[in-house]
């Protein structure tokens, strides 16, 4: 994705007094080493660092980028959810508190607005038909072990899919996941476990042969 969040935003949201006017202006912010955590960084930037923002960025862009391209169809939604989150985290920053880690933090906003993005999207659908429709991404790189994978992921259930994803692509632990989706660490484990299993014998069952209709209907396309 492009990197145009810290350079314009900021700006932009300074001007408007939208986002930043409740945060405690400090002539001399801080200006944390690069090494330093998330956290530190976080409750730099909710003390006026805008270097401690473009840091924590530059660490998590295209991570979270690919937490909503996982999700979506579209590319351009996908970059431009990724940047609703950014701003999100500008917005709220004057009531951060270092209370969990801050992945976990930035993923909960993610989730929040990947679902109402979902809603929108589903409300849009009621009035506009097909078109508006929900999509899994999709993908036209041929036939390879990278199609056949999001298939399968495709015919798990969606909880176990999503907890599947934030552990294995997110790399979330159990605890970090049992926060995002309000379920007991137990049940993460437990549904972790199914999904890997069903995973696995999505992707060792044989691919199924087209059948003579389909061949004939194929040819006839030709």
């Amino acid at each position: 994705m492009q990197n145009p969040l810290p350079s314009f935003v900021l700006d932009s949201e300074a001007t408007n007094g939208s986002a930043v006017n409740c945060m405690p202006t400090n002539p001399e912010p801080e200006k944390p080493a690069a090494a330093g955590s998330d956290e530190q960084l976080m409750v730099a930037f909710s003390r006026g660092s805008t270097d401690a923002f473009g840091e924590l960025f530059s660490r998590y862009k295209q991570p979270l980028f690919g937490f909503f391209r996982r999700r979506l169809a579209d590319p351009a939604q996908a970059e431009e959810l990724t940047q609703e989150t950014f701003l999100a985290v500008i917005r709220a920053s004057s009531r951060y508190e270092p209370r969990a880690l801050f992945r976990t933090y930035l993923y909960a906003i993610a989730c929040k607005i990947l679902r109402a993005h979902r809603r929108k999207a589903a409300f849009r659908f009621a009035f506009l038909g097909a078109a508006a429709a929900v999509r899994e991404p999709e993908f036209e790189n041929g036939i390879d072990a990278e199609v056949l994978l999001r298939q399968a992921m495709r015919k798990l259930e969606r909880l176990d899919r999503e907890i599947l994803m934030l552990r294995e692509f997110e790399q979330l632990s159990y605890g970090e996941i049992a926060e995002l989706l309000a379920l007991p660490v137990n049940t993460v484990r437990s549904r972790l476990f199914r999904a890997r299993m069903a995973l696995r014998n999505l992707l060792a069952a044989p691919a199924p042969k087209p059948s003579a209709a389909h061949l004939a209907q194929s040819e006839g396309g030709l």
